[in-house]
This record gives structure tokens, sequence and C-alpha cells, in this order.
């Protein structure tokens, strides 16, 4: 047994000096400025173990914590994810109240950790239908973190990607209207009304779960951005296969409709 457990061990430590290294090398290449996640499967993890849903959802938001940690390691800029849809209020009553509450205990335990790290909070989505608390905890957050430097977390919750183009489409258009527009109307000026405005489109789209899919996600913003689906359900997704995607976004060729 004492054996078994050197030998566990052993391998313990060579997979984390091993990732590690993969680590050092990604660094001399390009790394992604904007990664973007659609954090699936949490529901399927849990089922998969007999367990209640909200347990998959609950052992999801450790693995932000994780993978929140390496991307600032890498010096990724901005880490969007996707935290809950405008459509995943139609989910069972109980199951919505227990999304709520994350926010709450996520930032609650780490957000001392996220200050250390100099790591920057943000939400994008429509805010007037989340409860108070949840709320309260999100702008603590936001302006606790307001003015670090480093990683930008971005949550996008309570959000939709045809709600907002909308939203903005609608707001330029009033803009336009009332005379406070005085440049033509363009792309870059779209892209400033929508709630992403003033952050780059993601260079990198990760998905779990095996779904091949964006779910209304940024919709405007993934036009060019490089997609990296995995079977790998949110909850067993590790610091490794996030590694393993940003290796890959490296090794593609970005051409952007040229040649």
């Amino acid at each position: 047994m004492f054996k078994k457990f050197q030998r566990w061990k052993k391998d313990q430590s060579d997979a984390v000096r091993n990732l590690s290294e993969k680590k050092r090398e990604l660094l001399k290449s390009e790394i992604p400025g904007h990664v973007a996640i659609i954090m699936d499967g949490n529901g399927r993890w849990a089922q998969k173990r007999a367990l209640p849903r909200i347990m998959g959802h609950h052992e999801g938001m450790k693995v932000v914590r994780h993978i929140t940690k390496t991307a600032n390691e890498l010096g990724i800029k901005v880490l969007t994810l996707y935290a809950f849809s405008t459509e995943n209020w139609k989910r069972p009553k109980p199951e919505v109240e227990f999304l709520m509450k994350l926010p709450v205990e996520f930032l609650g335990t780490f957000l001392p950790e996220l200050i250390e790290e100099n790591v920057q909070v943000r939400i994008m989505g429509d805010t007037t239908a989340l409860p108070p608390h949840t709320l309260k905890a999100v702008n603590q957050a936001i302006d606790d973190t307001k003015h670090n430097t480093g990683l930008i977390l971005n949550f996008a919750l309570n959000y939709g990607s045809r709600y907002e183009m909308m939203e903005a489409m609608k707001a330029m258009m009033k803009d336009h209207q009332e005379g406070r527009i005085k440049e033509p109307l363009s792309e870059e000026l779209f892209s400033t009304y929508l709630m992403s405005g003033g952050l780059p489109d993601p260079d990198l789209l990760i998905r779990t779960s095996g779904e091949l899919r964006v779910s209304n996600f940024m919709l405007w913003q993934l036009a060019y951005t490089e997609f990296w689906f995995t079977d790998v359900l949110w909850p067993d997704f590790t610091d490794a296969l996030f590694v393993q995607a940003v290796e890959d976004y490296q090794n593609r060729g970005r051409r952007f409709g040229g040649v």
C-alpha cells in the first residue's frame, strides 16, 4: 500500500512539473488576449453520479477558481465565463435559485484571492432581473477590484447575445436620431454599444461537454474567434486541458479572411 502511495505521489509530482513546463513553453508564443468559455455539463456531471444537479454547479464553481488562476499566470488579459444565460430562467426554480446564490458564495470565498492576484471583476448581462443578493455580491466585487490591472474576469450573467445586440441597436439609433453621434455608423461604433464594449473580441472560445454550438453567446464578437471543443464536462475540466486549448490555438493560422 505504501509503495502504491509513493507511486501515486510521484505521478502527481511529475504531472505538476510537466504542466509547469508546458506553461513556460506557451509563454514563448502568442498568448490569446481574450479567452471565452461556455462552461457546460454541470448538470450531467451530477446526474452521472446520482447527485442533485446543483452539486454539479457547485463543483463547477471550484473549477472557475483554478482556471482563473491559470489564465492569470499565462498573462491572458480577459477571461469571459458564460455563467447564466437569459434562457436559463426556464430551468426548475430550485436550480435557478441555487445558481443565483453561486456568485455570492464564489465571490464571498475567493474575492480576497482575486484582489491579491490583481484580478478585476466585471459583469455583462441584464442585471435588472438579478436577485438583490446576487447583484450586491457582484457589485461589491466590481467595486473592490476596479483598480486592479491584471486579468479581467468577465462574468456573462443573465446574458443573451441577441438581446445584447437588439439593445445596442436601439441605443445607437436613439443616439443617432438625437444627434449625439457625429461619425459615420460602422462596425467599430456598434461594438462600443455592446455589453462587452471596451473589451477586445475573444481570440479563443472553449466549450465543454461535447456540445458543438455557441448557444446565443457573443454572436457578434465571435466572428473570427478560434473554437475549441472538448467532451469533458465542466466540473472535470482541468488546468492541463486549458493549457492544451491554448497550445492548440497557438498552432492554428489566423488569417482573418486573408491568405
